[in-house]
């Protein structure tokens, strides 16, 4: 339990620190570094590694040895001891799925990891050597009415997938092609718009078991949001003429034009 002077500090932090970093966060040591990465890839491809079913430890290491630039998500640790591949850039920006995992994304050994400091500021999740961003949540039900940041020191705009969160930055950072893979877009367990349970026991969640072992503790997907959240997604990029693809094996995200992950790369 708080004792007086800490609750005094609380306050004031919740009520003076946090709205001044938040109107001003591209001049914290967080928005320059994040300011550091602007148009370093100008260009240049990156891919999104989403944690379906789908994905394949032999397809990340094919990442691996073609020095592929790749941004992954929440839980994909749990791949690490199949493939040498590491991602790029790391993002986790789900409070109850990084809550039930916090020690082990601490201990991550990655150059970038990227995490809203509202985690920070009211979930208490501390990562010690993140890169906190300022996230602004802007779920719609219209994908033209959805933000999309072209100044990431400032604030990213969040909604119901990391991968929008990705194309903010990966905009920023100068990329001109985004390629999904492992991204299935189905889940075993989902809900709709009308907050309906919908269940197929014709696949897995995840491409591991161990993914979701606390899923009781977790948000059950909304796979309708998820589909505006692309759809925004493809507006924005082509807007900023960044093609986008969806080189998943299978799955299914129809939003982007579909090309095989295999043609990607020169034999």
């Amino acid at each position: 339990m708080m004792n007086f002077i800490d609750r005094i500090g609380a306050s004031f932090q919740a009520r003076v620190i946090q709205p001044k970093m938040q109107a001003h966060f591209e001049k914290t040591e967080y928005g320059k570094k994040i300011a550091s990465f602007k148009d370093m890839y100008a260009g240049k491809r990156c891919f999104l590694i989403g944690n379906g079913p789908s994905l394949r430890a032999d397809d990340l290491s094919v990442l691996y040895k073609c020095n592929e630039i790749t941004f992954a998500f929440n839980r994909i640790y749990n791949i690490f001891e199949d493939t040498d591949w590491r991602p790029t850039f790391y993002i986790s920006q789900d409070e109850k799925m990084l809550a039930g995992c916090t020690s082990e994304v601490d201990k991550l050994n990655l150059p970038c990891k990227f995490i809203p400091i509202q985690l920070l500021w009211y979930y208490d999740i501390n990562i010690h050597d993140a890169i906190y961003f300022n996230m602004i949540w802007k779920q719609k039900t219209n994908p033209d009415e959805y933000g999309f940041s072209d100044d990431a020191p400032h604030e990213l705009y969040s909604s119901s997938t990391g991968m929008y969160t990705a194309a903010q930055l990966a905009s920023y950072m100068g990329f001109r092609e985004i390629y999904f893979i492992g991204v299935d877009h189905h889940f075993h367990i989902s809900k709709n718009n009308n907050g309906e349970i919908v269940v197929d026991n014709s696949v897995k969640d995840y491409f591991s078991d161990k993914y979701n072992a606390d899923k009781d503790n977790l948000y059950i997907p909304n796979t309708e949001q998820s589909t505006l959240t692309y759809i925004a997604m493809k507006k924005q990029c082509d807007k900023r003429n960044i093609k986008v693809f969806n080189a998943t094996r299978g799955g299914k995200l129809e939003v982007f034009p579909r090309v095989e992950f295999d043609t990607l790369f020169t034999k």
